[in-house]
């Protein structure tokens, strides 16, 4: 729903719809064509190599990023001579599963990527649940893709097939991913796709036999035929008027049908939208029921008592509840408003009622009005039934005698005219009588500006009568003898009627502009409220608050905590969901859609939630519903409500980087301490244990006892000056001063050496080194890598049995050589691979508790300032873990690097 100011006099560009043109156009953000097909096997994928074939032929960096071709010969034989990149591995419980790895396209930054399947669920483990979400991350950084979508996966479409199908489809997309999508539409006749299935084309056989019967028949692939045709158009349709509005260009456009029904504050309202609804599925076309806002006090009043609100909230609730868009649009005359709202939808036809008399006056010639404003639609007319019978009033109510003084005001305005009269008696006592007259048209003046138009055109003839009954000659008759005096009264009455236009006119956009204001200043006062608010408790309290008076319901408002949707305020405080409301509410947080009681979804719930959102992400879901279970809220005063969450999303999205920032100064607080304390406390060690060890290493033993507790202790002091060592290492990487000097080293050599100083750790343990001697010098920092091998053997040695061997390997790999530590410990637990390189990280239920947490950072550390890339992995030939140092191929001496 959306609520719009009211019409203009002149055409100009759509804010929005020229900032998603421009985004389409910016050049910065990739560009993503889809081929849309009704089933699979019609040849989506086929058509997109093509397409990608002769860019590639013209010129074009064009890779795949992953092609799924199920075993086609045709596929498999156009994919080839394309750049592939490699799918990125993933081990999950225990299996290895292979998704597109979106890092390398990144960093690979080709012109056009190919990416199969944009409905793809990706395995656990990668950044994104869906594919789609990673084509859309590829799009912002400035890459084109070609994807390919079935017309079933579309989440507004998955009911739709489920109905006809009998088969629920799992993997589905939002709508929106098609909004900025170049769309074409691969299509063959259903008869055909079936003999390519059975030809095996599409399918093995056994699978194409499944296929054929269930969901291969004939019926089903006809209707998502329609269905893939349809929701092309409509996305045609829709980019189309963003260009339209985005460069201000006038007319219809009426390359497909589009409706525009007028809701009306009367009991016929629902009947309308009733046949709105039937002519747009007949015409297949998207329909908005509008209501037209003319002041309170015109003749198309919007609300004029409180049984046309009722009527009008009930026959825009049925509206939305039908798949409508719906608007309340504020304007000077019923014509005006529709004719603008019909502009700016470029509706090409207008529903409206049938319009009824009253005695001698029509209460609305809209034909006429609309035709004379240009009107670029069709109309239809829904014709009126039978009148429904008003309920008697019971025969004991009393006499009510307001009922009889309509318009309202009209008992004020005969006493006006009294007075006005009395006082043109008084002034015809004293002899003047010539501008009496003019008297009378300050209770025209007053009745229309106070009361209406009606009421002042009453007043006027009113006031014409009692002007010629008391002073025309004859007086206290209605005969007029002189002519002038004639001409006198038509004079007057013609200027009192239009001075009531006017009046009445003035009033009418008076009244439009208070309620206008009204709604800025709500919305200001609350955006005032919550630049004050520091805390999501008080927002939540604030926004029920408004949300409470603005609808005239109870509301609450439920946020995360712990994984569950948790009530954070509420109006009335004492508030409670029951268990389906809680499921309802969940579903409008997870899918970040209305659900509930006046929505699409849900609708048994007496509540209707409604998300709140920033950042593309629901914070929160707020919940209204109306103190009659049996009725829903307004579902004109929503928008205003919108309106509120966006603010109060806003808000908590301040909130929440505020706490977010605060931790964040915190912890780099923290940090600088503990970087601090590290290096004080490693200084002041670093200078007593080198002359501890050097004077252990003076002594001379007297007996073999001695021997052994010397060896001892000088083990243990070298042990904790590789711990110091650790501290001012990890001190050196946090704060950004660790310096590489590269050089050419043996790798052989600097095992040796690292193996040379654990010599008193490592004892009788068996060691396996596995080093060709004909490998390639690397340019790296001996130090460093002295420094990151003495923590992974040493690490290896902490956490695997004492009798176990550990293995020292290098192999030369496509992209450079890794040098790997392996042991036979229990290895790591799942999903830690990561984690085990972090700071002070000890993994419980592995061979890598214990210790300081220290070396494996350390490592890492050390390893990306020299340019490797340090990994943690089970073995898959036995128990243990593998620590590998990668050494990519730029890294490797060459003889032509010699001086």
């Amino acid at each position: 729903m959306r609520e719009h100011d009211g019409p203009v006099n002149t055409i100009r560009p759509d804010p929005d719809a020229l900032l998603r043109t421009i985004g389409r156009q910016d050049g910065v953000r990739g560009r993503l064509k889809l081929f849309l097909g009704a089933a699979p096997g019609v040849g989506k994928t086929y058509e997109m190599l093509m397409q990608a074939a002769r860019r590639r032929d013209a010129g074009e960096d064009v890779v795949i990023g992953v092609i799924e071709t199920h075993g086609r010969a045709e596929t498999e034989q156009r994919a080839a001579g394309f750049e592939i990149i490699p799918r990125r591995a993933i081990d999950h419980r225990g299996q290895s599963l292979h998704e597109m790895d979106l890092d390398a396209i990144i960093a690979r930054r080709p012109a056009l990527v190919l990416i199969d399947e944009l409905a793809h669920t990706n395995a656990p483990g990668c950044r994104h649940d869906k594919r789609w979400q990673d084509v859309e991350e590829v799009l912002n950084a400035g890459i084109d893709v070609y994807s390919t979508l079935n017309v079933q996966h579309l989440e507004s479409l998955n009911d739709v097939v489920a109905s006809f199908a009998r088969l629920r489809v799992r993997e589905t997309l939002p709508d929106r991913v098609l909004d900025h999508a170049e769309i074409e539409v691969v299509d063959i006749p259903p008869g055909e796709l079936i003999e390519r299935l059975k030809a095996g084309k599409v399918y093995v056989p056994q699978e194409a036999s499944r296929a054929l019967a269930h969901f291969f028949s004939h019926s089903n692939l006809t209707a998502l035929r329609e269905l893939a045709l349809r929701r092309a158009a409509q996305a045609v349709d829709a980019q189309m008027l963003d260009y339209l509005r985005a460069h201000a260009l006038e007319g219809t456009w009426a390359a497909g049908e589009r409706l525009l029904v007028a809701v009306g504050a009367d009991a016929r309202a629902q009947e309308v939208v009733r046949a709105g609804k039937r002519l747009a599925d007949s015409l297949s076309a998207p329909w908005t029921a509008v209501h037209i806002e003319t002041g309170p006090a015109s003749p198309n009043s919007a609300l004029p008592n409180s049984g046309s609100r009722e009527e009008l909230a009930a026959a825009l609730h049925l509206a939305s509840q039908l798949g409508a868009q719906v608007a309340t649009v504020p304007a000077a005359g019923l014509a005006e408003g529709l004719a603008h709202m019909a502009a700016d939808l470029r509706a090409t036809i207008l529903v409206l009622g049938q319009g009824a008399r009253r005695g001698l006056f029509r209460r609305d010639a809209l034909s006429a009005q609309l035709a004379a404003l240009g009107l670029g639609a069709a109309l239809h007319i829904v014709p009126r039934g039978a009148p429904r019978p008003r309920p008697a009033p019971p025969r004991d109510a009393p006499f009510d005698p307001a009922a009889w003084l309509l318009p309202p005001g009209l008992l004020i305005s005969g006493a006006l005219i009294a007075c006005v009269t009395l006082a043109g008696v008084m002034f015809a006592a004293l002899g003047s009588v010539t501008n009496i007259a003019l008297l009378y048209l300050l209770p025209v003046m007053l009745a229309a500006t106070r009361y209406g138009l009606w009421t002042g055109i009453v007043t006027g003839l009113l006031s014409s009568l009692a002007y010629n009954f008391f002073f025309i000659p004859p007086v206290h008759t209605f005969t007029i003898a002189d002519p002038q005096n004639l001409i006198t009264v038509v004079v007057l009455l013609a200027v009192a009627m239009v001075v009531s236009h006017m009046a009445g006119r003035l009033r009418d956009t008076a009244m439009l502009s208070r309620a206008s204001a009204v709604r800025s200043s709500a919305l200001a006062g609350f955006a005032r409220q919550l630049t004050g608010i520091g805390a999501a408790g008080d927002l939540g309290r604030v926004l029920c608050e408004e949300g409470a008076g603005l609808l005239g319901c109870y509301t609450v408002l439920l946020m995360p905590q712990d994984g569950a949707l948790v009530e954070i305020a509420a109006s009335p405080p004492d508030t409670a969901l029951q268990a389906l409301d809680r499921v309802v509410a969940q579903w409008a947080f997870d899918n970040r859609r209305p659900a509930g009681r006046g929505s699409d979804t849900l609708s048994a719930a007496e509540w209707l939630f409604l998300p709140v959102e920033a950042g593309g992400k629901a914070l929160a879901v707020l919940g209204v519903a109306h103190p009659d279970a049996a009725r829903p809220v307004r579902a004109d005063l929503l928008p205003m409500l919108t309106s509120f969450l966006d603010q109060a999303g806003l808000a908590l999205d301040r909130i929440r980087l505020e706490a977010e920032r605060g931790q964040m100064r915190r912890l780099e607080e923290r940090d600088a301490l503990r970087a601090a304390l590290l290096s004080s406390v490693s200084h002041d060690l670093r200078t007593p244990l080198t002359a501890v060890i050097g004077l252990l290493g003076n002594v001379t033993p007297a007996n073999p006892e001695q021997e052994r507790v010397l060896t001892l202790a000088r083990a243990e002091g070298e042990r904790l000056q590789r711990f110091v060592a650790n501290l001012l290492d990890m001190v050196r990487i946090e704060t950004g001063a660790v310096e590489w000097r590269p050089e050419p080293v043996d790798l052989a050599e600097a095992v040796s050496s690292a193996v040379h100083d654990l010599r008193h750790l490592l004892g009788a343990r068996p060691l396996l080194i596995g080093i060709a001697p004909d490998l390639p010098l690397v340019r790296l920092d001996p130090r460093l890598l002295h420094h990151c091998l003495i923590n992974l053997i040493e690490n290896a040695a902490h956490y695997s049995p004492a009798e176990t061997p550990i293995r020292i390997e290098a192999r030369p790999d496509a992209d450079g050589l890794d040098l790997r530590v392996i042991d036979e410990g229990p290895g790591l637990p799942p999903g830690a691979e990561g984690r085990v390189f972090e700071t002070f990280t000890r993994l419980e239920g592995s061979d890598r508790k214990g210790g300081t947490g220290l070396g494996l950072a350390i490592v890492k550390g050390f390893a990306e300032a020299m340019g490797l890339q340090a990994r943690a992995a089970n073995r898959t030939d036995g128990s243990g873990a593998c620590f590998t140092l990668h050494m990519p191929g730029a890294l490797l001496w060459k003889e032509s690097d010699q001086p």
